[in-house]
Formats: C-alpha cells, sequence, structure tokens
C-alpha cells in the first residue's frame, strides 16, 4: 500500500530560495500550506494577536488597527530576544490555523501536503510533520539576494539574518537539503526524484 497525506516541513534561512522550491512542490502537485500567507492573514485580522503586539512593539504599530509591517519588522529583529518575542505571540494564532488548512488538503485527498515554514523547529510546526526538507545557500548569495528583494540596506539585511540559525542549523535536522541555487529544470528534476520515493515507501 503507497503512503498517503504525506506531510512535508519545508524550511530554511531567509533569502536560501525556499519560495522557488514550494512554487515547483506545487507545479508538481503537492498541497501548499504557507505559513508566512497564514502569518499575514492572523496580523491582518486576529485583533487579540494585533493587541498584544501593540502591547510588547509599541501602540504606534497600529493604526487604527492595522499593522505598520516594517515599524514592527525594525524593532522585532533588533535583537534575538525581541524575535523570540514576536514568536511567541504570533506561532500559537499561526499553529493553529496551519493544522486546519493541513487537514483540509488531507480530506481532498492529496497525496503530498507541503508546510512551507521559515520557524519550522522554532514554533514547533515540525511536529505535524513526517519529513522535513530544507533549502540551503551560502550566507553571502542570501545577504545579496535578500537585499535585492526586500530593498533594504546591508545593515537590515544583516540583522535579520543574524536573528537566524546558520546554514549548518537547518540541513543537521532536515531528511532532505536542497540547494537553493539549482536552475529551474534541476530542481523540478530532483523533487520529482525525491516525491517518487516518498510514494513507494509502505505506510
Amino acid at each position: 500500500m503507497l503512503a498517503k497525506g504525506i506531510v512535508i516541513g519545508l524550511t530554511g534561512p531567509t533569502g536560501a530560495g525556499k519560495s522557488s522550491v514550494a512554487k515547483e512542490l506545487a507545479a508538481l502537485g503537492c498541497a501548499v500550506v504557507d505559513c508566512d500567507q497564514i502569518a499575514r492573514q492572523v496580523t491582518n485580522t486576529c485583533i487579540p494577536c494585533l493587541q498584544s503586539l501593540a502591547e510588547e512593539f509599541g501602540a504606534d504599530i497600529l493604526q487604527n488597527n492595522v499593522l505598520d509591517r516594517k515599524l514592527l519588522a525594525a524593532r522585532a529583529f533588533a535583537s534575538p530576544e525581541k524575535t523570540q518575542r514576536l514568536n511567541e505571540l504570533t506561532h500559537p494564532w499561526i499553529m493553529e490555523e496551519t493544522k486546519a488548512q493541513i487537514q483540509a488538503a488531507r480530506d481532498a485527498g492529496k497525496q503530498f501536503v507541503v508546510v512551507d515554514a521559515p520557524l519550522l523547529f522554532e514554533a514547533g510546526v515540525d511536529a505535524l510533520c513526517d519529513t522535513i526538507m530544507a533549502v540551503t545557500v551560502p550566507f553571502e548569495k542570501r545577504l545579496q539576494r535578500i537585499m535585492k528583494r526586500d530593498n533594504i540596506s546591508e545593515e537590515l539585511a544583516r540583522a535579520r539574518m543574524a536573528a537566524q540559525h546558520p546554514e549548518s542549523w537547518y540541513e543537521e535536522r532536515a531528511g532532505k537539503v536542497i540547494s537553493g541555487r539549482l536552475d529551474e529544470e534541476t530542481l523540478r528534476r530532483e523533487l520529482q526524484t525525491y516525491l517518487t520515493a516518498l510514494s513507494e515507501e509502505p505506510i
């Protein structure tokens, strides 16, 4: 009997190319649960969450209950301690919605459910997964990508990166490591091989 409803945790440091891998997995038929999107949804609509963020990071991060994301990011990524506090306030809400979306994908009969989560381990989302895939690239490559992607200074990009673990931390915890520098064709071929192997494992 072939394995079904397999939950793959997809993670990696910022700028590694995780979103490109998630896009390819979706193209290969996987359901993708995007925890960044869920986090945005939570911080758009969850009033209790917004209120707790304002209490921690300053009332001025809210204007008519609309979050000033840049101001929050500047404060929340100012130190590892502040980043941890941000996570503590938002993760319970994100986890609840993540569980709901995983179950919905399984109920729909999806063979693979990919949980795209930068903070997969820190938020405890790895406990919901059957296997883990990490996407990594060297530090300097990530630095350039983040500066270009987010149109920010090198100083701010380095601050964001310092708030995360190094590449090796993700690689040590993953069952599968994918290079974020693969071209589209090579990436798709490697992912297809990986999914085929997973689908043939007995349950």
